[in-house]
């Protein structure tokens, strides 16, 4: 786990922006909505203004394309090389044929992003001549229906279509499911304690603005979920409680028919996330590579994270009768991944330019800094295959369940 995801700053103390300010930076649109929401009906879940802020129609995810960029607020492993997306083809193939090498093999990534991942996956599959490339039907998942067809026509481009990036999304999933940085963006309920008593953090229209009102816990999966993972708020302490991340998790384990769930987060137990070791929670602001602590900032202009609970992941996963295949690092999966040979390879390879080189070294020295995204966790749960001897990248120094 790491407080922050790497190459983003922690959040500065910074002066109150005024209301005018306020307005100006956010959009109109998605604040008035959700005002009068807010007015008509009372005060709403932090979850529900977070999924408003980055799912609405005016929401960040929707209206951001460039998100995960150089250029724009964050950058994650995918976006940062295609080493990160060919490190997984050996994983993927190792899957394939532990599943008896189906001849068609679904792949959905969610939260694809630019298909920055799918492209460097794809394009390893076909330097080394891979059986699984006749196999793979890759489906893009993504907030917005035309990011998707974007995704489709880049690697339709790049001479992978029609074949391997189109099945019915809505098929049980003979294959595998992989969704990086995704959980971690998924709506969180906030939560503290006061007198020895959970409360809900809600938000309510005060003076002009969004703020936060206490109240009784909306759902009481809140404190179960915290009870299970061992999180103990002090007077004043305060958490985030994903819900929908358990709830994806149960989703997509009932389309599951054979294969497993690659997850790719920072965050940790529970207990190591909130109470003492992080008081005031862990949700966190990125806005242009800047990170921030005030989530009612640049409404629907900014991205919204919170860390994730990697026990109540587990949790969820066995509550779906999924097995644990094994959780590592990013660093020590990248390793078993062999990853640091991709990059040997490329720097061999006469048609690698220094400046291609470079940014690959760059981006795996990253990957694998333990200090970095090294210590972003990889999760697997399964079902219909055989998780011994451990899958590829699961088997360099393998944390099993």
């Amino acid at each position: 786990m790491t407080e922050h995801p790497v190459g983003i700053r922690s959040p500065l103390p910074t002066p109150a922006p005024t209301l005018d300010e306020r307005w100006a930076e956010s959009r109109a649109s998605l604040v008035e909505r959700l005002r009068d929401r807010i007015t008509a009906d009372g005060p709403i879940t932090f979850a529900a203004f977070m999924a408003a802020a980055l799912y609405d129609s005016d929401g960040y995810y929707v209206t951001r394309p460039d998100r995960p960029s150089r250029t724009g607020d964050f950058l994650t492993g995918p976006e940062m090389d295609p080493l990160f997306g060919a490190a997984l083809a050996a994983h993927l193939e190792a899957g394939w044929e532990r599943l008896g090498r189906p001849d068609c093999f679904q792949l959905e990534e969610f939260g694809a992003g630019s298909g920055a991942l799918a492209s460097g996956l794809l394009g390893e599959l076909r330097a080394r001549h891979s059986p699984l490339l006749e196999a793979i039907r890759y489906r893009p998942r993504e907030v917005d229906p035309t990011r998707e067809a974007a995704i489709l026509r880049r690697l339709e481009a790049e001479g992978f279509g029609p074949g391997p990036v189109q099945h019915d999304p809505g098929a049980p999933i003979t294959g595998a499911v992989v969704a990086n940085e995704l959980l971690d963006a998924l709506p969180v309920h906030r939560v503290t304690a006061v007198g020895g008593t959970v409360l809900e953090l809600y938000t309510t229209w005060r003076d002009g603005w969004f703020a936060d009102e206490p109240g009784p816990p909306s759902d009481p999966a809140l404190e179960a979920t915290l009870a299970a993972s061992g999180v103990e708020l002090r007077d004043g302490d305060r958490a985030e409680v994903s819900l929908a991340a358990q709830e994806w998790i149960l989703q997509l384990a009932a389309r599951l028919a054979r294969g497993w769930l690659l997850l790719i987060d920072y965050g940790g137990p529970g207990a190591a996330l909130w109470g003492a070791p992080h008081p005031e929670g862990l949700l966190r602001t990125y806005r242009a590579h800047h990170a921030g602590a005030d989530p009612y900032r640049a409404v629907g202009q900014q991205d919204l994270t919170a860390h994730v609970d990697t026990t109540a992941v587990r949790n969820a996963a066995r509550a779906a009768r999924l097995a644990p295949m094994g959780q590592t690092t990013l660093a020590e999966f990248l390793a078993g991944l062999d990853a640091g040979e991709l990059l040997v390879r490329l720097g061999s390879d006469p048609a690698t330019t220094a400046p291609r080189y470079r940014t690959a070294r760059g981006a795996l020295l990253r990957l694998l800094d333990p200090g970095a995204m090294g210590r972003f966790a990889v999760l697997g749960f399964g079902r219909g295959m055989a998780f011994e001897p451990p899958l590829r990248g699961f088997d360099f120094r393998l944390t099993r369940g």
